[in-house]
């Protein structure tokens, strides 16, 4: 495509995110899992003896976990070499001026900073394994919203309620990497919303991972008391390696009565990144969850964010976008609990594939046996645009009582050729013609966006179907 010509969005270069830097003044431990880099870990993160005994508990059923038997295949990655703890030479800081130029410089150019004065009302920056700012706006302070990192306020007021919540929702005992992540977890941030009070701007977390073949383990904690109301974006990007790097954080949200959280992600790691984060929810009485998950990088992914609807009327909606190309193999979905009578579930997600991209959307939904009155409807439709592409469907369904209202819908289809037609006889070439067709087909996602992040989500669209349909 020539630098010249623009699409119905705002173009951007694909260099934005695989940019790196030169690993300058870096300390990281061995690759592997030992007790010997658990205890590195623990040391460098100043954990309270709580935390020091957690972090071994984990490494202990890591060691003791098998791999799941199902999905697409992780062969490739070798443990053995994923580097679990780096930190460059730098402290975080709530000033944006005082962080290192050469990291300051890498936000910069993906545009934290910006979004920050604009649009956001706190932002927290990872690199690699640390975080290096944080900061939110005084006037959300003044609310009594606390947005701070994880690690410091385990030592803070509010370490017994992180002590108390730390992984609850998501054990180490869940999954093998969630034994890992509670090994070596590091970075993150700790977000408690008071009860009655609405964060009407978005808070964001935006990770970025630069050393090759080194993993990402940050943990998001979120509680939401009754009544209160919190918007938290989460973005992800790393440059491109030939060696594999891997993603295995944690996100935990407590939502409280009548409160409302919507959680938020456009995901675009590089293409040698395997994707298992893993991300929760527990919904009380009359609360609602709701999930935005674009996906848009990793080699391969198993993501599926779950919600535990606890309390009578809790709700949950799930809108998800994934798009894969060459090489990519993306395992996402959801899994929604009902625990408490007359609680609903609305699921729609869109799936993309293109190059020989697989896509698989894997549902689970539970009705249990006191769920009496519940409501659920999933529906996916995939898009394939070549036949070299796969979409599959697994949906389950578990229902423990009879007056629950179940219902599952899927489409797999391709581009209308009569749509494609159209277009172009009104003017935009055949290309332009298909990415806004799938632009359009993504609309379940971008639409429940701020204006900027929906933007950003067109245009990684549009740079995945630049040349690669005829």
């Amino acid at each position: 495509m020539s630098s010249t010509e623009k699409t119905y969005v705002e173009d951007i270069d694909r260099s934005l995110y695989d940019f790196r830097n030169e690993e300058k003044d870096v300390y990281k431990v061995d690759g592997g899992l030992t007790r010997e880099i658990v205890d590195t870990i623990s040391k460098e993160k100043n954990d309270p003896e709580w935390m020091h005994e957690f972090r071994l508990k984990s490494m202990q059923i890591f060691d003791e976990t098998k791999m799941v038997p199902w999905g697409p295949s992780i062969e490739e990655l070798d443990m053995d070499n994923i580097v679990t703890y780096v930190r460059t030479n730098t402290k975080m800081s709530a000033t944006w001026d005082e962080v290192p130029e050469e990291i300051k410089d890498t936000f910069e150019k993906l545009g934290i900073p910006q979004a920050e004065r604009e649009s956001l009302a706190g932002v927290g920056a990872q690199y690699d394994s640390e975080l290096v700012y944080h900061n939110v706006k005084e006037e959300v302070a003044a609310q009594g919203v606390i947005y701070t990192d994880l690690e410091s306020a385990m030592h803070g007021p509010y370490a017994e309620m992180i002590k108390s919540h730390f992984m609850k929702l998501v054990p180490p005992t869940d999954h093998k990497f969630a034994a890992l992540h509670g090994a070596v977890w590091s970075g993150g941030s700790f977000v408690y919303v008071p009860g009655g009070v609405h964060v009407e701007i978005p808070l964001q977390s935006y990770f970025r991972l630069n050393s090759p073949g080194a993993g990402q383990f940050e943990h998001t904690l979120i509680i939401v008391d009754k009544g209160a109301y919190l918007h938290f974006i989460e973005g992800c990007s790393a440059p491109k390696y030939n060696i594999a790097n891997l993603h295995a954080g944690c996100v935990e949200i407590f939502v409280g009565e009548d409160a409302t959280v919507r959680y938020s992600t456009i995901e675009n790691w590089s293409k040698n990144m395997y994707n298992l984060n893993t991300k929760r929810a527990r919904v009380e009485k009359g609360g609602k969850i709701e999930w935005i998950s674009g996906s848009f990088g990793s080699h391969t992914s198993y993501l599926y964010p779950m919600s535990i609807l606890n309390g009578e009327g809790a709700r949950c909606e799930f809108n998800g976008i994934t798009f894969a190309g060459a090489g990519q193999d993306l395992d996402t979905g959801c899994k929604v609990v009902h625990n408490a009578p007359d609680t609903t579930t609305y699921v729609s997600t869109r799936s993309i594939s293109k190059s020989g991209g697989a896509n698989t959307f894997r549902s689970s939904v539970v009705i249990g046996k006191n769920a009496h009155g519940s409501k659920v409807s999933v529906s996916c439709e995939s898009l394939m645009l070549d036949s070299e592409s796969r979409s599959d469907t697994i949906p389950a369904m578990d229902v423990r009582c009879a007056d629950a209202d179940v219902g599952h819908e899927a489409k797999i289809g391709r581009i209308s050729d009569d749509a494609v037609f159209y277009l172009m006889s009104r003017g935009l070439s055949e290309e332009d013609a298909k990415a806004l067709i799938v632009s359009g087909f993504a609309e379940n996602v971008s639409k429940e966006l701020p204006l900027e992040y929906a933007v950003e989500m067109n245009n990684l669209i549009r740079l995945e179907m630049v040349g690669t349909i005829g």
